[in-house]
């Protein structure tokens, strides 16, 4: 059986371990960090189980700016719950449980809480090749973003609430 709840500070270790698999170690975000997060913003955190046993995450503060600044990763104090922007710092599912629609899930329970909090809409960065992944749930790739976070090379992607419809995604 699969379900989606709301992480606690107490998942801190499982949202780790799940982060650690799926991202590669300078991207991960770290123990000490997802305590930092859970601590400010544990309610704009889903964790997806599967029999009981953690498989996924999607998490992300609230902002009001509308593309992802590395600051916003490193400093949890930055979170606005009044923002007009729901960011979504990760998204993940254990490799073995890969290419069920699980990651899928995750996203339009978040894209619904953002909704839900009447968000403007949601933000995130991602790789060149899942570009079209986000799409599919109307996200718009805005470019090349300026983050470098993890020395990779990102894109800012937007779901602007105004310009999707609701039943769209």
């Amino acid at each position: 059986m699969v379900s989606i709840r709301q992480a606690t500070l107490q998942d801190a270790a499982a949202l780790s371990a799940i982060e650690s698999a799926s991202f590669p170690e300078a991207e991960a975000c770290s123990l000490e960090n997802f305590q930092k997060r859970l601590a400010v913003f544990a309610d704009h955190f889903l964790i997806l189980e599967k029999d009981g046993r953690p498989i996924g995450l999607i998490d992300g503060m609230v902002t009001d700016q509308q593309s992802i600044t590395d600051d916003l990763y490193e400093e949890a104090a930055l979170h606005n719950p009044e923002g007009a922007w729901q960011s979504i710092f990760g998204l993940a599912v254990i490799p073995e449980e890969r290419h069920r629609g699980y990651a899928a899930l995750l996203m339009m329970e978040m894209i619904e809480l953002a909704r839900r909090e009447n968000r403007r809409g949601l933000i995130l960065t991602c790789k060149e090749k899942l570009i079209g992944f986000y799409e599919q749930f109307g996200y718009t790739c805005k470019g090349l973003s300026a983050s470098v976070h993890g020395g990779a090379a990102w894109y800012d992607m937007v779901l602007d609430f105004s310009a999707v419809p609701e039943t769209g995604f």
